[in-house]
């Protein structure tokens, strides 16, 4: 069983390996008992954000962790990947600009920020 730690590692890893931009790591694990992990990342184009959230999905999946869910795969403009003690974002920059996670959990510490 990953930990949550390297759960995060290897879907960050997935992520940038389809070249996700502005990936941010949220550590809400004091904020929330919905999840212990926020990961938030950009995808250029509707296609790339699928190609992301694919990434991650068949990444976890191989390491024994297969979502609990996805959501909002079809459109490809904002697919949250849950995979329990980490929830993924994967959004078209538009999208994020919209809903602005990092400053509606804006007390949960950053973990890490790749531009």
């Amino acid at each position: 069983e990953l930990s949550s730690r390297a759960l995060t590692d290897l879907v960050v890893e997935a992520a940038l390996d389809k070249k996700a931009e502005d990936v941010t790591v949220l550590d809400l694990s004091t904020l929330t008992q919905v999840t212990d992990v926020f990961v938030i990342a950009s995808g250029r184009s509707e296609r790339q954000v699928q190609a992301i959230a694919d990434g991650i999905v068949e990444k976890a999946s191989g390491a024994g962790r297969k979502p609990v869910g996805v959501e909002g795969y079809t459109a490809g403009r904002w697919i949250l990947v849950d995979l329990s003690d980490v929830v993924v974002h994967v959004f078209l920059p538009e999208e994020r600009e919209v809903y602005r996670l990092e400053r509606l959990w804006g007390d949960a510490p950053v973990v890490l920020r790749i531009p």
